[in-house]
């Protein structure tokens, strides 16, 4: 397996937008590389005839019917927004165009 580099830890940082420092970055690599190489071993555990499964045990969902209830009008959900546009919540952009 590949070694994951620093170069590439800054970018995943960067893509979570979480600010780390060089000392930072320098001790996340190798701790990164261990857990890589964790998943890569489980991976060689089951052979072609195990399925994949999300869950160790059967699960089913239990579903309500769908019923339609009395709900709020648009003006009523959104009469204590602090700010409204077209009929929808407006709130402050937290992503930028840099990536």
């Amino acid at each position: 397996m590949p070694e994951i580099t620093r170069d590439e830890v800054a970018h995943l940082a960067d893509l979570a937008r979480i600010d780390l420092s060089d000392a930072e970055l320098d001790h996340l690599a190798p701790q990164l590389q261990v857990i890589l190489e964790s998943v890569a071993s489980i991976q060689g555990l089951a052979g072609d005839d195990v399925p994949a499964t999300s869950h160790p045990l059967p699960m089913t969902n239990v579903f309500r019917e769908d019923v339609v209830t009395p709900s709020l009008t648009p003006e009523q959900a959104l009469s204590g927004a602090p700010a409204v546009e077209e009929q929808r919540f407006s709130v402050p952009r937290i992503l930028g165009d840099e990536q």
